[in-house]
């Protein structure tokens, strides 16, 4: 019996995401600056769909998206508490007609699951200080929400400092 290797599980990973009704798309496929780490289109959809019957502007979802990345400054902890914190309970943005109430953001739909887009991505480059190919990143309307590496999975001898 051969030993399980990175595709191998790589493609499990993939089948078992797909089986959950998670869309899958391999990272190649997906054109965008490869600095980005949101998948602008499914977030967009997201709070267009979301939110239509407020009648949210277009300019009110870039808002609402430029809100979730000024989570900069401080240190990359810092930066990922403040996003999951977005994340988690959501945040008011100012309407363009100033005579409408703020509009509160809910970047995540948890009462209705179904209504969130859920996407299994493989093999997705992201550019910062250097290239980085995570094995599997799942998205949640278009945030990254879990990393997976498989590398040190399938080796026997890897502790867990590796």
């Amino acid at each position: 019996m051969s030993a399980f290797n990175e595709p191998q599980l790589e493609t499990a990973f993939v089948d078992l995401f797909k089986e959950q009704g998670y869309d899958y798309v391999h990272g190649e496929a997906i054109v965008r600056d490869s600095r980005d780490v949101i998948l602008y289109e499914d977030l967009r959809s997201f709070l267009r769909e979301r939110y239509e019957a407020d009648g949210i502007t277009e300019n009110e979802i870039s808002a609402a998206i430029n809100h979730l990345e000024s989570t900069e400054g401080g240190s990359v902890y810092a930066q990922n508490a403040e996003a999951i914190r977005l994340i988690m309970k959501g945040f008011a943005i100012k309407r363009e007609d100033t005579s409408k109430p703020n509009l509160f953001i809910s970047l995540i739909d948890y009462n209705n699951p179904k209504n969130n887009l859920f996407k299994f991505v493989n093999q997705f480059q992201i550019e910062e200080n250097h290239l980085r190919i995570p094995d599997g990143i799942v998205f949640v309307n278009g945030i990254p929400l879990v990393v997976l590496e498989f590398k040190s999975a399938i080796k026997e001898n890897t502790t867990i400092e590796n």
